[in-house]
């Protein structure tokens, strides 16, 4: 049966699958969301003997049922080979009573290798279906990790182009160094002064203007997004849940049926978001457990059911974290409100307009699944500290905001169901945080000292990722002001 999309701010229109990728985001500045939930149509059991790419195919194929079989196979296999370092893609460790689920093993080592891998087979395709002429020039805004692997992902790929635009002084130094050393005729990487906010909020603007949009078709160019706005982005997502689900069962850990909980570190809510969809496909998903850094709009959103961006903005230790309009939370606020298109567009223009939006006591009614709390810069260290000093594992500092904010929840709740937490980055991406955490003081030493002090630390191996930018000579320069980012994409793109 084929499954459609419809956009967050509008009940009247509907699109498939691969018209909803390209797009990107919907003409009334509305995100895409399926007009039902799919269900598994093969059981955990089944699930449980399969590989990574098999489970990405049961899964995928419920939601882009206008994509054929052999097409979307050959994006799994594309996207999910030698790239990762390891053939089950995304291991599950055990430690300290949790389950962390590594999704760092890709090209890039942040979890948005998991979706970034295939999005470009998925748009290619996606191109050809709807017998697009125009070069897609990929907009992208970046808090640290999306950024590169968009890049990587969309490298010299034929008829597209990717743009990408971080804040200047809002990611660590091997986020910036990754960006900014990328090869590819057909990438851009601009540091903007000013926050991931700031850049994302630039890019919608973009997507938006009619303007820009006629001037780029006559040019012969169309833009998409790799943002998690994409439903290209978050779908691969939701693999994850299941195949973490499935992994448990197969290893013993759970009996097919009991329930776990996930715990998310998330700024842009897209992946705790991919969990939600998970549970609703079947998964037997109990509590999400939504895990904020000090820009803790989120948590306070859960705790009160008003959302409010008009706070002090705190750069942290986790940077990917560092935002204050999370904007997959639109589609859960769609699905809370019973897929009531005005309701979701009246939240979304009061948060545009005053920064501020209140949830009805129904809406709120529909929340109960969810646990939200957050982690100081303090109790995201003592998290990496106490966890390696106790089993020896290591994780990065976004990983450590879930720890913390898990430890948290079984304090609140006495809750012992077995809990998934999302591990997001290498802790190698944030060699100086982690280091720190566990060392103390290590100011004395460069960035690549650190990332030496932390092979021998973590016994493991340093990633492709990071001995490749050792050397790396530094391609892109560009740095603009917030309010010159349409100038600079029209620079790029030889349109006067």
């Amino acid at each position: 049966m084929e499954l459609l999309y419809k956009s967050t701010r509008s009940a009247d229109k509907t699109v498939t699958a691969s018209y909803a990728i390209l797009k990107g985001l919907a003409e009334d500045g509305g995100l895409f969301v399926p007009t039902a939930f799919p269900k598994l149509d093969v059981s955990i059991d089944q699930l449980a003997v399969m590989t990574y790419q098999e489970v990405a195919y049961e899964v995928m194929k419920l939601f882009l049922t206008d994509f054929t079989e052999e097409e979307l196979k050959h994006c799994i296999n594309s996207a999910y080979d030698q790239k990762f370092d390891t053939e089950v893609i995304a291991p599950l460790v055990k430690a300290d009573g949790a389950y962390y689920l590594e999704l760092f093993h890709g090209k890039t080592i942040a979890f948005k290798d998991m979706a970034l891998s295939i999005l470009p087979y998925l748009m290619t395709t996606a191109a050809r279906k709807n017998n697009v002429k125009n070069e897609i020039v990929i907009l992208t805004a970046t808090s640290g990790d999306t950024g590169k692997a968009a890049l990587t992902g969309f490298a010299d790929v034929p008829g597209t182009k990717i743009i990408v635009f971080y804040p200047k002084d809002g990611v660590s130094p091997v986020q910036e160094k990754q960006m900014v050393t990328q090869k590819g005729d057909n990438t851009f990487v601009v540091g903007i002064h000013g926050n991931f906010d700031d850049a994302q909020t630039g890019v919608k603007k973009m997507f938006g203007c009619e303007e820009l949009n006629r001037e780029l078709n006559a040019a012969g160019y169309q833009f998409s997004s790799a943002n998690s706005i994409n439903i290209g982005r978050l779908v691969p997502q939701v693999v994850y849940y299941v195949y973490a689900y499935a992994s448990l069962v197969h290893n013993g850990e759970i009996k097919n049926g009991d329930p776990i909980n996930v715990d998310v570190p998330t700024g842009n809510f897209g992946n705790i978001l991919a969990a939600y969809y998970a549970r609703n496909m079947g998964v037997p998903i109990a509590k999400l457990i939504c895990a904020s850094n000090t820009n803790k709009v989120l948590y306070d959103f859960f705790a009160t059911g008003t959302y409010d961006r008009n706070r002090e903005f705190h750069v942290t230790t986790s940077p990917s974290m560092d935002i204050l309009i999370s904007s997959n939370l639109e589609r859960l606020i769609y699905q809370i409100a019973g897929q009531d298109a005005d309701k979701d567009t009246q939240l979304m223009k009061s948060l545009s307009e005053t920064g501020v939006y209140e949830i009805t006591p129904a809406m709120r009614d529909n929340l109960k699944d969810f646990y939200g709390n957050y982690a100081t810069e303090e109790e995201t260290a003592q998290a990496i500290h106490e966890l390696y000093t106790k089993t020896g594992y290591v994780i990065d500092t976004h990983t450590a905001v879930a720890a913390s904010v898990y430890k948290k929840y079984v304090a609140d709740t006495k809750d012992t169901t077995p809990t998934v937490i999302a591990s997001t980055a290498s802790p190698f991406k944030f060699a100086r945080s982690v280091m720190t955490a566990i060392k103390g003081d290590v100011s004395r030493y460069s960035e690549f000292e650190l990332v030496d002090q932390l092979v021998a630390t973590s016994g493991g191996k340093e990633p492709s990722a990071v001995t490749e930018i050792r050397t790396a000579p530094i391609r892109h320069t560009t740095v603009c002001d917030k309010t010159e980012m349409e100038a600079t994409v029209k620079k790029f793109l030889g349109i006067h």
